[in-house]
């Protein structure tokens, strides 16, 4: 049986990611492309650690670049 070798490399850079900062990763995300600020991080949170901004879809639902290990 084979694996996709490619689907578990994604998946440990979302964990990896996910793990160091306070984002989740959409389905199908690839490396480099928009996350999702979790909904526990306040807005002032965000702030802090999102200086740039987001793209709020919904006030539960905040896409920000990804960010640099």
């Amino acid at each position: 049986t084979g694996r996709n070798f490619d689907e578990v490399l994604r998946v440990i850079d979302s964990m990896q990611l996910t793990a160091k900062h306070k984002v989740a990763t959409p389905v199908n995300w690839k490396s480099g492309e928009d996350v999702i600020i979790v909904p526990a991080v306040s807005d002032d949170e965000a702030k802090g650690k999102f200086p740039k901004g987001w793209k709020a879809l919904k006030p539960y639902l905040r896409l920000v670049g990804q960010p640099k290990s």
